[in-house]
């Protein structure tokens, strides 16, 4: 047991550090990518609603960014996780406050604690997922006033945007392949690289 514990902490270490080791166009692409991506988020909240509203624009697309556009080979940051670990959270946040509205020091842990487990049960883990079930719960009154919209929308729009972007911008280039399933890149760069017969 000993042994497993050394060898997961040092497999860790070494993917964190890889992370680490980006160049200048990593870290362009990764720039490029979250600002369209929030962006267009912003600016479709900002056409729609008052600048007050924050009603698509919600904190955990932010570390969803992150994963996506600067950790894009992290299993964390695939499309599966990145759809529904937000829609997994989003729907047990909503739930949760739907049956226990006004008891925060328990809705609050249980939204996000249920939102973890189930996004393990269902193999769709992505850490920004606890943070869309906790703003389910302790969000606006009009996010809370939205109840099962709020899944539709911000969280599913925002993912299907952010994802969108990701799967353009992370596959401009021959370094940067996402998601990392082989399978699925090579159908994104057929769609994105498709050559003209003539």
């Amino acid at each position: 047991m000993k042994e497993r514990i050394k060898r997961t902490a040092r497999i860790s270490r070494y993917v964190i550090y890889k992370e680490t080791l980006v160049d200048f166009k990593e870290h362009l692409w990764a720039f490029i990518g979250s600002f369209i991506g929030i962006g267009l988020i912003a600016w479709l909240q900002s056409g729609i609603l008052n600048g007050n509203d924050n009603l698509f624009l919600i904190g955990s697309f932010g570390a969803s960014s992150v994963l996506i556009y600067g950790a894009i080979q992290s299993p964390l940051a695939q499309p599966r996780n990145l759809v529904g670990g937000h829609l997994v959270s989003a729907l047990i946040g909503v739930t949760v406050h739907t049956f226990l509205p006004d008891v925060i020091w328990i809705t609050a842990p249980l939204a996000v604690s249920l939102s973890i487990v189930m996004m393990q049960v269902t193999k769709t883990l992505h850490p920004p997922g606890g943070a869309t079930a906790l703003i389910a719960v302790i969000g606006s009154e009009k996010i809370k006033a939205l109840g099962y919209l709020y899944v539709l929308s911000p969280v599913l729009s925002g993912c299907l945007i952010l994802l969108l972007v990701a799967l353009i911008f992370n596959n401009l280039t021959e370094n940067r392949k996402y998601p990392s399933n082989k399978r699925y890149t090579r159908i994104i760069n057929r769609m994105l690289f498709r050559k003209t017969s003539h």
